[in-house]
């Protein structure tokens, strides 16, 4: 990593206790693979890549400018991507998550931060090379989603963190 720039990504940090439970729950499914540091534990919403320092005011006031009401996320949905990637998703996303994740792409776009075409597919990471999926596993994990987070992947001896360098309180519900 150089000293002028930060890998970045914006993110739902798990929170903690459920962080906990997920982790208790993958390590008890006994796959191969390179499990996903508890701490890890997230759902990237834009993935930005290497930005330099002076992008980061920009980066920190469009975050705040995006508006969408809090919500619930289900994880009940285990799969496996091609590379081995082992993850939670939900089988039906919230539009508040959809919206969140557009609202930021948005933004980011209008502000000129070139970002790469893959569609959002809102997924956690548990497992890396990991070669097959269990048998029968059936997940169900639910996370009330309050804020959200500007997050920089360093990387260190024992392998990959992420900083968060700031977060964002979504939108409290309107009573009916």
């Amino acid at each position: 990593m150089k000293d002028d720039s930060l890998r970045l990504f914006f993110a739902l940090r798990c929170p903690p206790r459920l962080a906990e439970a997920i982790t208790t729950w993958r390590d008890d499914l006994h796959l191969p693979g390179r499990p996903v540091a508890t701490a890890n534990l997230h759902l990237t919403l834009v993935f930005l890549g290497q930005q330099p320092l002076t992008q980061l005011p920009t980066l920190l006031s469009l975050a705040a400018s995006v508006q969408v009401p809090v919500f619930d996320l289900h994880l009940d949905h285990l799969g496996r991507f091609n590379n081995g990637l082992l993850y939670l998703a939900p089988s039906r996303p919230p539009e508040a998550l959809k919206g969140l994740a557009q609202g930021l792409r948005d933004a980011l776009q209008e502000a000129g931060i070139r970002l790469d075409d893959r569609p959002f597919r809102a997924h956690l990471s548990l497992l890396r090379r990991c070669p097959r999926l269990p048998d029968d596993a059936t997940p169900s994990f639910d996370w009330p989603v309050s804020h959200f987070g500007l997050f920089a992947s360093e990387q260190s001896a024992h392998g990959s963190h992420y900083r968060q360098l700031q977060h964002w309180p979504l939108r409290p519900n309107e009573a009916p």
